[in-house]
């Protein structure tokens, strides 16, 4: 990797976060990793390794405050933008809170990347395209989000490309589909793969919403690192979107089969009514990102969920 100097990481106490901190450690080149987090959904033990490194700072606040922004953007030559309200549920309770922060937040940190000239690499989502139209899911099909959270991971896309535009900001936009691995919490609104592997775990019988035959795009926090790491530093990238995902299909009634079989619970598979506003089928073609980025993901769904099985049965969850 050819990442150096100062960077920042937004939620860098988070799921993803804290996994982009872990490799940026691991390069050389890299002088300063700041994080920034008010730890309202991280956690002070994803990061505490690195705490006590003369290259690692955390500070505890929101990207909401442009004091602070203005403060820890000093001189940074890289942002990963991770912090967000990245719930539907809650979001859907509190609209104005998930603008605030999703929208305006990354306004803040928009300016202050013009004004240090950093290279910004944005977190989106593939809630911004709703109900699809046609599958696989491409970059450049109408984005049509039905949640406060998918329209304002869409609205802060937008203002990532229109800085690219009128300012020459180097910035880059990916589209996470279905992240999974260590470090997601578990809650009532985790992704699926974490409810089921702890419940499966706990001998607690696999709840499903509908008939399982919904599909999702599962990628492993992993590739979803490497898949950061490469658009910034790559020159193509810039201004651009991508889909980050396997442009592979799991049905949800496949997964719940594939996390019994691999953590040999003996649970039964329970089939509740569907909720509201589920999407039926989410898959991402990925031709864009290997073509610009030359990535494609290598864990597979199997290997991934072992791995995070076994991470999850160890008791660090």
């Amino acid at each position: 990797m050819n990442l150096n100097g100062k960077i920042l990481v937004t939620g860098g106490a988070g799921f993803i976060g804290s996994h982009i901190v872990d490799s940026l450690m691991e390069i050389r080149d890299v002088d300063e990793i700041v994080v920034i987090d008010d730890l309202s959904t991280g956690k002070a033990w994803n990061i505490r390794h690195h705490i006590g490194s003369d290259r690692f700072r955390f500070v505890k606040g929101d990207i909401c405050n442009r004091r602070v922004i203005h403060e820890v953007m000093k001189d940074v030559n890289y942002v990963f933008h991770e912090a967000a309200l990245a719930n539907v549920p809650l979001s859907l309770k509190d609209p104005h809170r998930c603008y605030e922060i999703n929208v305006t937040g990354t306004l803040n940190l928009l300016e202050e990347a013009r004004i240090q000239d950093s290279i910004f690499i944005y977190a989106s989502s593939c809630a911004v395209y709703g109900n699809p139209q046609s599958i696989p899911l491409r970059e450049d099909d109408p984005p049509r989000p039905i949640s406060p959270y998918g329209a304002s991971k869409l609205s802060a896309e937008t203002l990532c490309i229109a800085y690219n535009e009128a300012y020459g900001l180097k910035s880059a936009c990916l589209r996470y589909f279905n992240v999974y691995g260590p470090r997601q919490a578990y809650s009532q609104y985790a992704g699926v793969i974490t409810i089921f592997t702890n419940r499966a775990l706990r001998d607690e019988d696999l709840i499903i919403y509908g008939d399982g035959m919904q599909t999702r795009d599962f990628i492993y926090v992993r590739d979803i690192v490497e898949a950061n790491l490469l658009s910034a530093e790559c020159e193509d990238a810039y201004g651009n979107i991508f889909n980050v995902g396997t442009g592979k299909e799991t049905s949800i009634i496949e997964l719940a089969l594939k996390i019994r079989e691999i953590t040999g619970a003996d649970v039964r598979i329970i089939h509740k009514p569907p909720l509201k506003g589920d999407i039926r089928r989410s898959v991402a073609d990925i031709s864009r990102m290997k073509r610009i980025l030359g990535f494609t993901p290598r864990t597979s769904l199997e290997d991934g969920l072992s791995s995070f099985i076994k991470y999850v049965s160890s008791g660090l969850q």
